[in-house]
């Protein structure tokens, strides 16, 4: 077999990505003051600060070099940025397409089982008239007419009526048939819909890769950016400026960096420590709640959703059946056909919206594992999680920043996911939530009550 050949998009992605691990390279063997002389070509150490203030000629080279590099990260970040915003649009828009598409097949279908159902009951119809006909028709009737004058004209009109009966009865079989050819042209229509479908689909999963990737070479180019900046910019300074305090100046932001650093990463791991023992205790209370629960001969109905209600409930409480409602807050925007409020275009809307209020949290609607988590255009910051069998939940709007999880990473039910911002086409914070089956969308509100959650 073949190697695939790597379609131009991908290799714009993958360019991208080699861009920004050649950058996260020079950074990470860039020296900080004090450390070996030996450091990546392209970033300046103490030492070269040092030497360039010798003369004013090397100075100034070395001005502009600083100054280049600055603008260099700042080029890679915007480049990336918008590649990222590209591809999140190309991966919308391929959605949106499956998603006509598989409507469309539905819509088909449907007609072609109605038109099928109309040709059936016709048949059937035409069968019974037969039938009567048959029972009622039989005999001479050229001796009935001699032999029996008095019933002569009773006979008339009965074969009158029979003869229109029979005529209704080629009329009603004439309807059947075409009926029939009108259900098969349908389901011919319905099969052609299918394999579209697929591919539609086929085409959303590729742009959906090529959007994380996009996303992703984003984030490192930022990263790449913010974390040199400073740096660079203290050189700069020295550079610039004679007095020895801007050494010491120098000296001392490169100390703050690492001590903030030190502190973000302190703060992230504490934070995952507390989202953990949450879910410990989450768990053991429920095991506690279901253990304390006295036996019953018979198993009770279900319990009515305890997810929460569909005005201000809460998110992220146990059910039972491994679902939840993945926010707290009203819905404040339904399922179907709208106009959106940011394009003014009547167009379907996928899922609904959740307001419960900006960065509030949002949990994974049940276990499964992340299959995106980036930026995707109008959905602005999104997560979409697969759960197995063709089911799959998406969350929208998500705040810069606010993304919790990683593409490839497991998650339990009622994890924190995410927060609640207004990114993407959205006019205020508010959690958009899809459910899907197949690829396709479904009203997340028939489909969560199934499963015990109210929103």
């Amino acid at each position: 077999m073949t190697s695939p050949v790597t379609p131009p998009r991908r290799q714009g992605v993958a360019a991208a990505v080699s861009t920004v691990l050649l950058t996260l390279t020079l950074v990470v063997s860039g020296t900080m003051l004090g450390a070996a002389p030996a450091q990546a070509a392209s970033y300046p150490s103490w030492d070269d600060v040092q030497a360039a203030r010798s003369s004013e000629s090397a100075k100034a080279a070395e001005v502009g070099r600083i100054q280049g590099l600055l603008d260099q990260l700042a080029s890679d970040a915007s480049s990336a940025q918008a590649e990222a915003e590209r591809l999140g649009a190309e991966f919308e828009k391929a959605q949106a397409d499956a998603d006509a598409g598989a409507a469309k097949l539905a819509e088909l279908q449907s007609q072609a089982d109605e038109k099928a159902a109309v040709a059936d009951a016709s048949e059937q119809r035409a069968g019974q008239v037969s039938a009567q006909l048959a029972r009622t028709g039989g005999g001479n009737v050229s001796s009935q007419l001699v032999g029996d004058t008095e019933q002569a004209d009773d006979l008339l009109y009965r074969l009158g009526a029979m003869s229109k009966l029979t005529e209704q009865t080629d009329g009603i079989r004439q309807q059947a048939v075409n009926d029939r050819n009108v259900a098969q042209s349908l389901s011919d229509q319905a099969k052609v819909a299918s394999d579209a479908l697929v591919t539609l689909q086929g085409a959303a999963q590729v742009s959906m890769d090529e959007a994380q990737a996009a996303s992703d070479a984003a984030a490192a180019a930022v990263t790449a950016q913010q974390e040199n900046e400073s740096r660079l910019q203290g050189q700069l300074a020295v550079l610039q400026d004679q007095s020895l305090q801007t050494e010491a100046d120098y000296a001392t932001g490169v100390e703050v960096a690492r001590q903030a650093e030190e502190a973000r990463k302190a703060a992230a791991a504490a934070e995952a420590a507390r989202q953990a023992e949450a879910l410990r205790q989450q768990r053991a209370a429920a095991a506690a709640a279901a253990a304390a629960r006295p036996a019953t001969p018979a198993a009770p109905a279900p319990a009515p959703a305890t997810g929460g209600g569909s005005s201000g409930g809460g998110g992220g409480g146990s059910t039972g059946s491994g679902w939840v409602r993945p926010s707290a807050g009203y819905m404040s925007s339904g399922y179907g056909m709208r106009v959106n409020p940011v394009t003014g275009v009547y167009r379907m809307h996928d899922g609904i919206d959740l307001a419960p209020g900006c960065n509030s949290p949002i949990y994974a609607a049940t276990s499964g594992t992340v299959t995106f988590a980036g930026q995707a255009s109008g959905y602005g910051n999104y997560v979409q999680v697969s759960h197995g069998g063709g089911v799959s939940t998406a969350y929208g709007h998500i705040v810069n920043g606010g993304i919790k999880v990683s593409r490839g990473q497991s998650v339990v039910a009622g994890q924190l996911i995410a927060l609640v911002g207004s990114t993407g086409n959205s006019t205020g914070c508010h959690l958009h939530f899809e459910t899907r089956v197949g690829g396709a969308s479904t009203n997340p509100v028939p489909f969560m009550a199934a499963r015990g959650v109210r929103l």
